[in-house]
């Protein structure tokens, strides 16, 4: 009998989004996503709302997926730190402890980290997911002043691919404990290696960006890497695991 950690992806998005401007703000379909994934071999998957005006009714939305999928999914609140300004406590004292979410998300296109979403997150203890929207500054305010939050920088600082944030959110990785990363939907093989190779292991973090980007494919750029056995199970499941604090994600394997 041997023990290995699960894979576990970090970055999926779930629900109906009330935007309709492209697929982000419209609908994120999960029944595609969890067929690949299982093929894939992926366990468990961190799930948070499409982009919303309205997260109270998206994070009930998504309450009820996680509920469908309890062995599967694992739900993460979200907010917008304009709108949702001087509730966010709330919402997420909501979210933790009635719908069991294990973190948040600030998308950077809607609202940049305030203090107020950072005192929650250290309050609650979960971590934030933050797609800081090219604009990696923002958390290196945060991580200074909250060095107890543990901070995830989404799509190692740009989905739209510019190496100039990825290289400074790297270079926030190195100053930084408290600050990580995740690979999903990042295009430049070698930035990855180069955080892998300036960070180490036990902050860079699986994920896929699903539904819309296929995981099985995300998956095996992380295998590409070629990493000793012991760093690629960080990577693929064992950080997230330190982050979530989830001990059952420990499984036997005959």
């Amino acid at each position: 009998m041997v023990k290995r950690t699960l894979i576990i992806d970090f970055h999926c998005h779930a629900g109906i989004g009330d935007g309709m401007t492209d697929p982000a703000d419209t609908r994120a379909e999960l029944g595609p996503y969890l067929r690949r994934a299982r093929e894939a071999g992926i366990d468990k998957t961190v799930v948070f709302p499409t982009l919303n005006n309205d997260y109270t009714s998206a994070m009930e939305r998504l309450s009820r997926i996680t509920i469908r999928n309890p062995n599967r999914l694992i739900g993460f609140a979200m907010v917008n730190t304009k709108t949702d300004k001087g509730n966010i406590g709330h919402m997420l004292d909501r979210a933790v402890k009635r719908f069991g979410f294990r973190g948040v998300k600030v998308h950077g296109h809607q609202g940049m980290l305030t203090r107020e979403v950072c005192q929650a997150a250290q309050r609650l203890r979960i971590p934030v997911i933050v797609d800081v929207f090219d604009k990696p500054w923002q958390v290196d305010l945060a991580a200074r002043e909250y060095p107890d939050v543990n901070f995830v920088v989404a799509h190692l600082g740009s989905f739209r691919d510019d190496w100039r944030i990825q290289q400074a959110v790297i270079d926030l990785m190195v100053r930084f404990p408290n600050v990580s990363a995740d690979t999903s939907g990042v295009r430049r093989f070698s930035t990855i290696e180069q955080a892998i190779k300036r960070v180490g292991p036990k902050r860079i973090i699986f994920g896929s960006d699903g539904p819309w980007f296929h995981p099985g494919l995300e998956l095996h750029k992380i295998r590409l890497l070629g990493l000793p056995p012991a760093a690629e199970k960080m990577v693929l499941g064992g950080n997230a695991m330190t982050l979530l604090s989830e001990r059952q994600f420990t499984k036997a394997i005959h």
